[in-house]
């Protein structure tokens, strides 16, 4: 998306000219006549990438106060936009103030067009840079340890196996059922590898369209088949020296199996329509809810690209195996989901936490999160009881009160997914639906597997 600049300047003349240069530079503009109408408009900062922000309006034409009470304003709003100051009466002393109360660079008017653009693209570019290291100091920040100390023995053991080779290019696979934590455990290897500068990218097998898996993993050049427009990366390149996690590697259709397998192999690949072979260095992370040694057997997945991708392999235990590590799992959660919506830090009474403990978890940590966000959602008072959980109704009945259809198919969805332990195919056939037309039903009612 273009770059939206707001100009404020009580000129109409120089307002325009400004609007010509700008939008013919690409750039979307806005205008204001004077730093009041102006604070109205910067309420919605997301909408704006940077301001053009005149020094001098209508109190005087020499001091600045007018347009330094301004920046003061976006400062007390906690406002990150990039101010660019400008004046007709430049002189040294207005510019120092102005960038003492937050501007980032300062131009003279008339401005040089060239220069005007120069500063435009800098800041922009500065603003970039400076949003993407903020996106990795808090992936560091969030991933540089488990979010939670786990008390059971099981993954304590579990933890302590993966940080031994969390620091090795060894491809990995993590087992277990559905909603165990594979995802953010992958997470938590790359973060403890030597990679952890580099890209994290997770794919969904499962929710590759099998024509496009070549489009979606190797990227494929402008025009190389319908609906090709532009040139588009693939997922192997992008993840390039930092670390790839394919998760629900069972669901890979076997034809492209091999594809996978060629690749990881020989660590080359080429995008579809182009001759050009490209390397790349990704560490692969994989995992599954399925039982892959059932689907060598049945001949669904292929044993060589098994023991391509399970170098290493860890079963991540279900929760009901590890009772130690449900309340303060819990307590974890609670804290995560106040923090999220704002609202007090609730306790567990007792009884909530024998309720707890006696629940069989069929979601397992997911379903935890799940149950821990409604509870703080709909209590009354600062203490969870077991009631407050409501964990009997959430279990999914095998009758069916009546009800609407769409309710209906929602349910007989998580019903089949939960005989199937989360096994999307499976599933699938259980309803007697194609693998595609399921995968439509969860993306329409935002069902997570």
């Amino acid at each position: 998306m273009p770059a939206t600049i707001l100009i404020i300047e009580d000129s109409p003349e120089i307002r325009l000219s400004a609007r010509f240069i700008l939008e013919d530079n690409g750039y979307q503009v806005l205008e204001c006549d004077s730093p009041f109408s102006a604070q109205a408009v910067v309420k919605d900062s997301q909408a704006i990438d940077l301001i053009l922000l005149d020094m001098n309006f209508t109190r005087d034409t020499t001091s600045g106060d007018e347009g330094l009470a301004f920046l003061q304003h976006l400062h007390k709003q906690q406002l990150d936009i990039p101010v660019i100051a400008m004046t007709a009466w430049s002189s040294v002393d207005l510019a120092v103030r102005a960038m003492q109360h937050g501007a980032c660079d300062f131009i003279e008017k008339p401005w040089q067009n060239q220069r005007l653009l120069k500063l435009l693209d800098q800041q922009l570019t500065l603003k970039k840079l400076n949003k993407q290291n903020q996106k990795l100091l808090q992936q560091l920040n969030d991933h540089a340890s488990p979010a939670f100390v786990y008390q059971s023995h099981a993954m304590q053991q579990l933890i302590s196996q993966l940080a031994k080779v969390a620091k090795t290019d060894a491809n990995i696979l993590l087992t277990g059922e559905n909603g165990t934590g594979k995802s953010q455990l992958a997470q938590w290897l790359h973060q403890q590898s030597t990679r952890h500068t580099q890209p994290f990218i997770a794919v969904n097998m499962g929710a590759i369209v099998e024509s496009l898996f070549e489009s979606e993993m190797f990227g494929h050049k402008k025009g190389a088949f319908t609906d090709a427009k532009n040139e588009r990366i693939g997922r192997f390149e992008l993840a390039d020296n930092g670390s790839l996690f394919l998760d629900e590697i069972a669901n890979i259709p076997l034809p492209q199996q091999a594809k996978l397998l060629r690749v990881l192999e020989s660590q080359e690949f080429e995008m579809v329509g182009a001759s050009h072979t490209k390397k790349t260095n990704v560490r692969l992370i994989s995992a599954t809810n399925g039982d892959i040694a059932t689907l060598i057997k049945q001949g669904q997945f292929r044993e060589d690209l098994y023991y391509r991708i399970n170098t290493l392999e860890f079963v991540i235990p279900p929760l009901r195996e590890r009772i130690e590590d449900i309340v303060p799992l819990c307590e974890h959660f609670i804290n995560l989901h106040a923090k999220k919506y704002s609202s007090t830090i609730l306790t567990l009474s007792e009884c909530a936490k024998q309720e707890l403990n006696h629940y069989t978890w069929p979601g397992n940590v997911r379903e935890l999160s799940h149950v821990i966000e409604r509870a703080i959602l709909l209590a009354t008072t600062d203490t969870l009881t077991a009631d407050d959980l409501n964990l009997h109704s959430s279990q999914i009945n095998n009758t069916l009160p009546l009800m609407t259809l769409e309710h209906a198919e929602r349910q007989l969805i998580d019903l089949a997914l939960k005989q199937t332990q989360g096994h999307i195919p499976n599933a699938a056939k259980l309803l007697g639906l194609g693998k595609s037309s399921m995968y439509r039903r969860l993306e329409k009612y935002g069902i997570t597997v």
